[in-house]
């Protein structure tokens, strides 16, 4: 049993005996060639550095100039805000202008329409007056025993008692 187990792995290892290759081995670096070595990465890292730093200020020149439009916007910016305002204050005194001009217009006109109507009435009142003193003279409207076309229409009665031809008359128009 031993055999068994023996056979396979001094198989195993005649095959990797054979299988394996030299490895060749490395010359030797002298402190020399490590120090040229380590000059020249330095060398390439100072290059690397000089670029980044150019880089560095490349970008500062385009911060600045971000800078330099961000401020000219914003002066712009409250320039038009200014501008803005102050086209408002003035609309605002152009509209409150225009408002007060239309309120005193008004005023005027109720004004006017006030004193027209008084202007207006004042001939009125003359006449209404002026007819019915008139009335009160000419039909004499005030006298104790009525007026005066009452008087006439009595008087004409009576003479009509006596007068047929006027009592005729007087009935045509349905007086007596």
């Amino acid at each position: 049993m031993r055999i068994i187990y023996l056979a396979p792995s001094i198989l195993f290892l005649l095959l990797t005996a054979f299988s394996v290759e030299a490895v060749e081995v490395a010359p030797r670096i002298s402190d020399r060639e490590i120090i040229e070595s380590l000059a020249e990465i330095k060398g390439e890292l100072k290059a690397i550095n000089q670029r980044f730093e150019a880089i560095d200020q490349r970008f500062e020149v385009i911060d600045q100039r971000f800078d330099d439009m961000n401020i000219s916007i914003d002066q712009r910016f409250d320039d038009m805000n200014t501008s803005i305002n102050q086209r408002f204050s003035s609309l605002e005194s152009t509209m409150l202008t225009l408002f007060s001009a239309l309120i005193m217009l008004m005023v005027a006109l109720f004004g006017y329409i006030a004193w027209d109507r008084r202007t207006a009435l004042k001939p009125l009142e003359r006449e209404v007056q002026e007819l019915k003193y008139d009335l009160e003279r000419d039909l004499g409207l005030r006298h104790p025993d009525g007026t005066v076309l009452t008087r006439l229409v009595d008087t004409l009665r009576e003479l009509a008692k006596k007068d047929h031809e006027l009592a005729g008359v007087l009935r045509s128009f349905s007086l007596l």
